[in-house]
């Protein structure tokens, strides 16, 4: 007799890691445009905690909607399990991997099974496993939408102009803040692949694994203040972002860009007086976009780090791992 229930972790109240709870849930069906995903790893990232704490450090209207119990999760890496009758891009038996309906808490990838829209999924990677492939998506795409090519229309809840990456090639420079995590990571590897000249800020912990990954120059923040070493910049992109941000406009160029993955507060005379744009977006699933990162990931062009692994049934530990900071590259679950 075949099972129709799976394993997955749900939050059914709001707070810390021990409100994530292992259960048996059913599996879910596809629905047009879907395909069945029986996941083998699943990236860990900043909305699964925000989703788990009840959005806490957003303002009350602009939290978005949605009910418990719920399953978090957006990033997967798995095979093809069933396919809807009006999907013809993937079989069962493809591996895939992908950011689930984001901006939205509904990916729901901590599980089992997971019903994905095909639009969401590329094919992954066969020279990466399933972990590297689970850890890309949604800090991959940041980078690429950041630096890259943003992809969509969509505007930023943020601001009201359209993101616009800045062209990267021999001539740019590049000040990457937090430069070992997840984001950080990929944006690193992208503006080097651009050929731009690049400047990691981290701790010390990191500075070899950044070196490794192509930076050209190191900063260690515990000892010294980027802002005071370093001028003329065409970009900034700051990945720790938050009030902070803004002491990094005095390191670019007139005509430079900073780019806070999550929002900071900038005051608009200072940046006009400065001369530079501050201007951001939020990521949106694309399995086109992920596809393309997937062929860099494919020729070793771009490396995915991890930071550590934990099985799916101990996801509590995972969000415990993750709120003690430092993290290189990114944290990943692991489905038997």
């Amino acid at each position: 007799m075949t099972t129709h229930t799976m394993k997955a972790v749900r939050i059914h109240e709001h707070g810390g890691p021990e409100v994530l709870r292992y259960e048996k849930v059913p599996i879910p069906r596809p629905g047009p445009g879907e395909v069945l995903v029986r996941v083998h790893a699943v990236g860990v990232n900043p909305p699964d905690w925000y989703l788990r704490d009840g959005m806490s450090n957003l303002p009350a209207h602009a939290r978005p909607k949605f009910s418990l119990p719920v399953i978090p999760g957006t990033d997967l890496s798995g095979v093809v399990a069933a396919v809807a009758a009006d999907v013809d891009d993937f079989s069962v038996g493809d591996e895939v991997f992908g950011l689930l309906r984001f901006p939205g808490f509904d990916g729901s990838t901590y599980a089992e099974y997971v019903a994905a829209p095909t639009s969401d999924l590329a094919h992954k990677p066969a020279g990466i496993d399933h972990v590297h492939a689970a850890g890309a998506p949604m800090a991959g795409l940041t980078a690429w939408q950041f630096l890259i090519e943003l992809g969509h229309d969509h505007p930023s809840p943020f601001q009201t102009a359209q993101h616009r990456p800045v062209p990267l090639d021999a001539n740019a420079s590049v000040l990457i803040n937090g430069a070992a995590g997840g984001v950080g990571h990929f944006a690193l590897q992208l503006a080097k692949w651009k050929g731009a000249r690049v400047i990691a800020v981290a701790s010390s912990a990191h500075e070899a694994f950044l070196r490794d990954l192509g930076a050209d120059e190191f900063i260690d923040y515990t000892k010294s203040r980027p802002e005071e070493l370093v001028h003329d910049l065409d970009l900034v992109l700051d990945a720790v972002g938050g009030p902070d941000s803004r002491r990094f406009l005095r390191t670019l160029k007139r005509g430079g860009s900073q780019f806070p993955v999550f929002f900071g507060e900038f005051d608009e005379e200072e940046t006009a007086k400065l001369g530079v744009t501050v201007t951001g977006t939020q990521v949106r699933s694309s399995g086109a976009q992920l596809a393309e990162l997937g062929r860099l990931l494919d020729a070793g062009t771009v490396r995915v780090a991890i930071d550590s692994t934990f099985a799916l049934a101990d996801a509590q530990t995972a969000h415990e791992r993750a709120a003690r900071g430092h993290i290189r590259g990114k944290i990943v679950l692991t489905v038997a």
